[in-house]
């Protein structure tokens, strides 16, 4: 059933899936501020870094899949071990499944999901995610060293909700962060994303 659940969910993604943020080109402009500091983040702040966007929602059944088995703190703290900005941004409205009203929630969320990442932002009003076009959670971005989205798209290549399926799936973000570091070209640029809708 719920493999069904995500065949559904993954065929109406791929029916309905556009992208505001081209592969390629720069990343769209954005500004948030990080619920941990309270620093600004933005593309002036990873200037110079690469760096890793992360949509998330804490009541998502797929986000959940991956921090309940503790998989997305791994490849957080790996990325950010190697020197890559790792940013966590939630885009749900107020009133919406996983919306975090304040930075004291938020901390109490990233506390509770032991989150690795470098910056947790909160993104009331949608407006990073829209500039971006995150259409799941999770739906992954790279940014490159110079500014340049490199990747977009799903965590991996199996869209079931099950944590089992998670070491026997092809992360492409790993996969594109370690080309990046050999100097390569990212070789699978942009995937399909799959997930729980973003609660705009």
């Amino acid at each position: 059933m719920l493999r069904q659940l995500a065949t559904l969910t993954a065929t109406t993604l791929l029916a309905t899936a556009s992208f505001a943020a081209n592969v390629g080109e720069p990343a769209p402009a954005f500004k948030g501020t990080d619920v941990i500091s309270g620093n600004e983040v933005s593309n002036a702040t990873l200037k110079g870094k690469t760096a890793v966007l992360e949509w998330t929602n804490p009541g998502c059944p797929f986000v959940k899949k991956f921090y309940g088995a503790g998989a997305m703190q791994k490849f957080q703290a790996a990325a950010v071990k190697d020197g890559v900005v790792w940013v966590s941004v939630n885009s749900s409205a107020a009133g919406k499944e996983g919306h975090l009203k304040d930075a004291a929630e938020a901390k109490a969320s990233i506390a509770e999901h032991k989150h690795a990442s470098s910056h947790y932002v909160l993104d009331h009003d949608g407006a990073i995610g829209k500039a971006f076009g995150a259409k799941t959670t999770p739906h992954m971005y790279v940014i490159d060293k110079d500014g340049k989205l490199v990747y977009q798209g799903a965590i991996d290549s199996d869209n079931s909700p099950d944590p089992a399926a998670i070491p026997k799936a092809t992360n492409y973000v790993t996969a594109a962060l370690a080309e990046l570091k050999a100097g390569k070209p990212v070789t699978k640029a942009t995937t399909q994303p799959y997930g729980c809708f973003v609660k705009y």
